[in-house]
């Protein structure tokens, strides 16, 4: 890579963004200036009415393989640990916060931190040549911020498994465990996950954010409050006009109407 060429790429294709990890050098280690490159993109986005999923891929031989390591042994203290630490989970959350779905495209080493980013994307399309750790712990170091994500994917025990390991797990494991949503053959990763992105991209797109935010939101409640809360939830999302629309068109036979928005 050239000294001077960007951290992350960013290419649109219709309604979807494409964001690419871009340090294949350093497998695409998630440096400081990557994650707060990240964090912009996902700023712009938010308020971003053109753009209806966002696609998170890497150029290289790696995904990511977390946290820049010899960035992190170049720091001084705790304080300074923290604040790349805190800059990385407040990039972390903005793929929680965004309205659009977030695809992470992982078609090869999701390890560490890489791992987390991985996990806090909505949905992942894994080529069958991916594998995925929580790694830190083979450093010495057990990966507390990656676990947050991780575990609420897999569940308890299969992500203290490899957070007590740091052991690899296969495509077809992540698929099986609910760390990746699809898993691919490598020569249609592309292929299929811009096929899954235009897919979405193409519902409604004001109740894709508003159901987003509201499952990331119930998934924290207990059962009684999930009920009560998607109750109001489907109560509210029935009167907008694409419902009214959609259910117009299903009950009368009609051509699937144009989506305002709304």
């Amino acid at each position: 890579m050239a000294a001077n060429e960007p951290v992350l790429l960013r290419r649109n294709e219709g309604r979807v963004a494409i964001l690419t990890l871009n340090r294949p050098h350093a497998m695409n280690a998630l440096s400081g200036e990557l994650i707060d490159s990240l964090k912009a993109e996902f700023d712009k986005l938010a308020n971003d009415r053109t753009i209806r999923v966002v696609v998170i891929e890497a150029k290289g031989r790696a995904f990511s393989t977390g946290h820049d390591l010899r960035e992190v042994a170049s720091l001084s203290g705790r304080d300074a640990v923290h604040d790349l630490v805190s800059r990385c989970s407040a990039m972390m959350m903005a793929i929680h916060d965004l309205p659009q779905p977030v695809i992470a495209k992982v078609q090869a080493v999701a390890t560490a931190a890489g791992c987390q980013l991985v996990a806090a994307c909505d949905l992942a399309v894994a080529s069958t040549e991916a594998t995925f750790a929580t790694s830190g712990i083979n450093n010495g170091l057990f990966c507390g911020s990656p676990s947050v994500p991780v575990g609420r994917n897999v569940g308890p025990k299969r992500a203290l498994d490899m957070l007590f390991t740091g052991q690899s797990v296969s495509a077809e494991t992540a698929l099986r465990d609910g760390l990746v949503s699809r898993v691919v053959a490598p020569d249609k990763l592309d292929r299929e996950t811009l096929a899954l992105a235009n897919h979405i991209a193409a519902q409604p797109p004001e109740q894709i954010a508003s159901g987003k935010a509201m499952f990331h939101k119930h998934m924290e409640m207990d059962l009684a409050q999930a009920y009560a809360f998607a109750t109001d939830f489907m109560a509210d999302a029935v009167q907008k006009a694409d419902a009214q629309a959609g259910i117009d068109a299903f009950v009368n036979k009609k051509p699937k109407p144009e989506w305002k928005g709304k």
